[in-house]
């Protein structure tokens, strides 16, 4: 069906993740949806009535090239079409062989980052890797750039062994290559000071110290995961044809997107990650990118100014 890797796991409840310490630290942000999901993700068998079993599955996304120089930076998940469309087509087709063999389609359902999954706590659980110190998934031969899927069913099907061992060791590259200090300890990560969620889940306007921390980067953020060693070593482009980098997505003008209306957005970018943060929060972000930038040029012009200042003052010195 075009995954890369499968593991199978039980419903039993999360122990792992600290999500209710996480949650009352205010780590969250302004994602008050997983306040409300909290008890079914400690808790998976609650989120479909009467499964008891989920097949997890792995997708990369991995990208092997860059975006043309100069561009407003993107993550690479969002360069093509929607992973929601695309893995939810093969999810379909999963969860209609499942069916075939004798799951209740009442108790099984298909989920991609939707829904009170705690999809992260489960790929460990079924043997597809360990979630490392940037907090995400990383399978031992593909690296951390994976969708995630799953079908929670009722079908009693034989579990894989859970991923016991982790391979991040003393290793602190995501951590101290994050710029805004997003994680106040690994394995702990603070949203609120976070690109991805900034650009994508924050809501409104940003205030005064938000717009500053995302820098050059229109949607999301990879750095933690390009400087992460089992990304360079093991990474392997996706043969996904509907996830090719898109020009309008890797090199978008963002003079021209701040300016963009609502059916011209529409008609461009309906189909991909992008719509997400919707229109206003792209034009949010194009024009926080565009000040970051121009004050990136008058620091650089400042800094230029004040050497020479420094230079005439020590030679009008006697």
């Amino acid at each position: 069906m075009g995954f890369d890797a499968v593991g199978i796991c039980d419903l039993a409840p999360v122990t792992r993740a600290a999500l209710r310490p996480w949650l009352d630290a205010g780590h969250a942000g302004r994602m008050a949806y997983l306040h409300r999901q909290a008890v079914k993700r400690e808790a998976p068998a609650q989120i479909v009535a009467g499964a008891t079993h989920a097949v997890v599955v792995l997708a990369t996304y991995h990208h092997a090239t860059r975006q043309p120089a100069g561009a407003a930076r993107v993550a690479q998940y969002a360069w093509g079409e929607d992973y929601h469309r695309v893995l939810g087509e093969r999810l379909a087709a999963l969860r209609e062989t499942l069916l075939q063999l004798g799951a209740d389609p009442q108790a099984t359902r298909a989920y991609v980052d939707a829904g009170p999954v705690p999809e992260r706590e489960l790929a460990q659980r079924a043997g597809l890797g360990w979630i490392a110190k940037n907090t995400l998934l990383i399978h031992p031969r593909l690296g951390s750039l994976t969708f995630i899927g799953s079908v929670l069913t009722d079908l009693p099907l034989a579990v894989d062994a859970p991923f016991a061992a982790d391979h991040c060791g003393s290793c602190r590259a995501c951590l101290d290559a994050c710029p805004t200090a997003a994680f106040p300890d690994p394995r702990v990560l603070d949203a609120r000071r976070c690109i991805s969620y900034l650009t994508i889940e924050r809501r409104g306007p940003f205030d005064a110290s938000e717009g500053p921390l995302i820098g050059d980067w229109l949607f999301g953020c990879d750095i933690c995961q390009d400087v992460c060693p089992w990304n360079e070593k093991f990474a392997t482009a996706t043969r996904e044809p509907r996830f090719a980098p898109r020009d309008e997505i890797v090199a978008t003008d963002v003079a021209a997107l701040a300016q963009l209306d609502d059916a011209t957005f529409r008609q461009r970018y309906a189909d991909t990650a992008f719509e997400r943060p919707g229109r206003d929060g792209l034009a949010r972000n194009a024009r926080h990118v565009q000040c970051n930038r121009g004050a990136a040029t008058r620091t650089g012009d400042e800094e230029v100014t004040t050497q020479a200042q420094s230079a005439r003052s020590r030679k009008d010195q006697p």
